[in-house]
């Protein structure tokens, strides 16, 4: 075991420090004293984004040196930026939102620093998930962040399968224009929770709407969705179910008249019928042509 005494004065053996360093996820109040410090005193600052951070150090008049990092130049910038920890000189990294090294490739450079003996510093500061979960109302006691879901959907469909069964509350990742079909796929393998839709945190259009599944699917088809999207989720609450959706055995059809024997007009029986199913009222439509 090596073990980083991170206030230590001779830690790093004179290698320089790694700070990830949080930045605000909207509103640029949220940035602490401490980050706002150690960005004015570090060598270098490693951004995501350079145009984003270049923005948020103007408003804090903060005249660091910056570099790239991202998914695209890892190979290339992680070992620069190792080099110059090594011969002594700070390096801050930063996301565009929020804490580096969460669905970022910032998770890479410090894996890099420590196998390289370099002290990895937190400072921390906004989160969009916790954020997200602590306003859901649904159980903070257990949670598990699953982030970015695959963009394939068969692939999606199979990431969620694997958790359908777990009962930590579920906090993920989505972007405005799949926001729709996530929500579908969810509905359908993880059955009718429910959840918590949070947009825009901490920014002028900041809001939570709360309900079920099916009632969220719903609300965005009546109001476009903007805005990035945590989706929280809570989790299993009743017995283990291994058997099918009611509904499996229906054909479209017969799905359709089932909520129209409830009183339901046509109309609003196929958009249930495509929520329950994970599709577009479209394909529901189409079908029963």
């Amino acid at each position: 075991m090596k073990v980083q005494r991170s206030f230590s004065q001779d830690n790093g053996g004179g290698h320089g420090i790694l700070y990830l360093v949080a930045t605000p996820i909207g509103n640029l109040e949220d940035m602490t004293f401490r980050a706002v410090r150690t960005l004015r005193e570090v060598n270098w600052i490693a951004a995501e984004d350079t145009r984003q951070t270049r923005k948020l150090l103007t408003h804090y008049e903060i005249q660091g040196r910056l570099v790239a990092y991202h998914e695209h130049n890892i190979r290339t910038s992680g070992p620069e930026l190792v080099s110059k920890l090594v011969l002594g000189e700070s390096v801050a990294l930063v996301s565009d939102a929020g804490l580096p090294a969460i669905s970022d490739p910032g998770q890479d450079l410090v894996r890099l620093a420590i196998e390289a003996g370099i002290p990895v510093v937190p400072i921390p500061g906004a989160n969009a998930a916790l954020s997200a979960l602590i306003i859901s109302g649904l159980s903070t006691e257990r949670f598990r962040f699953v982030g970015f879901l695959p963009r394939d959907k068969k692939r999606m469909r199979q990431s969620m399968e694997l958790l359908v069964d777990g009962e930590d509350t579920l906090i993920i990742y989505e972007s405005p224009h799949r926001i729709s079909v996530t929500l579908g796929i969810l509905l359908d393998v993880l059955g009718d929770r429910r959840i918590a839709l949070v947009r825009e945190l901490t920014k002028k259009f900041e809001e939570a709407a709360r309900g079920k599944l099916s009632e969220a699917l719903l609300l965005l088809e009546q109001r476009p969705p903007k805005g990035e999207y945590c989706i929280v989720i809570e989790g299993r609450t009743g017995p283990l179910d291994d058997g099918e959706a009611w509904w499996e055995p229906l054909t479209i059809a017969e799905h359709v008249e089932h909520y129209e024997a409830e009183h339901i007009p046509r109309k609003e029986a196929m958009k249930k019928v495509a929520v329950d199913r994970g599709v577009s009222k479209r394909d529901i439509y189409n079908q029963l042509l």
